[in-house]
């Protein structure tokens, strides 16, 4: 029997390949209680899964017609989680995009690998890269408080007013022009204000949220330091 989902409402997931990095996707997914269909050559890894799905696949080749059979094509989202294989992950994400699912995310594991994914039209992840990053950044002291990435590149960071800054108006330090960030709020006293007027005078204890690319947000650190 192939996958049809259940409800128009809510999305349905597909994973091809359950590795370490598909397997947790697909059981996070579940947990959160989404609709998923799970494929895999490794009877043992879908036995795995039953527990959090009825739609299991074994499949042993991933070519369009057996994909078809496994409805996956009514996926809303299908997430090819092939690593070892960068032919069989290529293949996999073409056939993926030729029978119409709406979007396609692939786990690359080279920058060339990746650049193929891409230009077939996958959105592009790089697991163990996007990892090593976050531990290093959990790792290395730092004065600004918390992150929230937006993209690969783009961050809103949440940081204590430099000292060079107390004193001084938004439009004399001028965040924009030094930095290439922008102010979206500033927290003092644990109330956040939003409407942040280029005359507003910044006080010690001010912390500064701020929107840019993630190097520029680098430099502002470094003028905390």
């Amino acid at each position: 029997m192939s996958f049809r989902k259940k409800s128009a409402v809510g999305t349905s997931y597909g994973i091809i390949g359950l590795g370490r990095f598909g397997t947790a996707l697909a059981i996070e997914l579940a947990n959160h209680g989404r609709e998923i269909l799970v494929i895999d050559a490794n009877e043992e890894r879908i036995r795995t899964l039953r527990d959090y799905t009825e739609n299991c696949f074994v499949v042993q080749s991933l070519d369009k017609d057996t994909l078809m059979e496994t409805g996956v094509q009514n996926c809303d989202v299908v997430a090819v989680c092939i690593g070892e294989r960068m032919d069989v992950s290529i293949l996999t994400t073409l056939y993926c995009k030729s029978i119409g699912i709406p979007r396609v995310v692939a786990k690359a594991t080279s920058a060339a690998h990746g650049e193929i994914l891409e230009k077939l039209g996958a959105e592009v992840v790089y697991p163990e890269r996007d990892m090593a990053v976050r531990l290093a950044r959990r790792l290395e002291p730092s004065k600004i408080l918390n992150y929230i990435e937006l993209s690969e590149k783009i961050d809103i960071s949440k940081a204590m007013t430099p000292p060079s800054f107390v004193g001084k108006r938004v439009v004399d330090v001028d965040v924009r022009r030094r930095f290439g960030l922008n102010i979206i709020a500033v927290e003092h006293g644990g109330e956040i204000m939003t409407e942040i007027t280029p005359d507003y005078v910044f006080r010690a204890e001010d912390q500064i949220f701020v929107i840019g690319d993630r190097s520029r947000i680098s430099d502002l650190e470094r003028e905390l330091s």
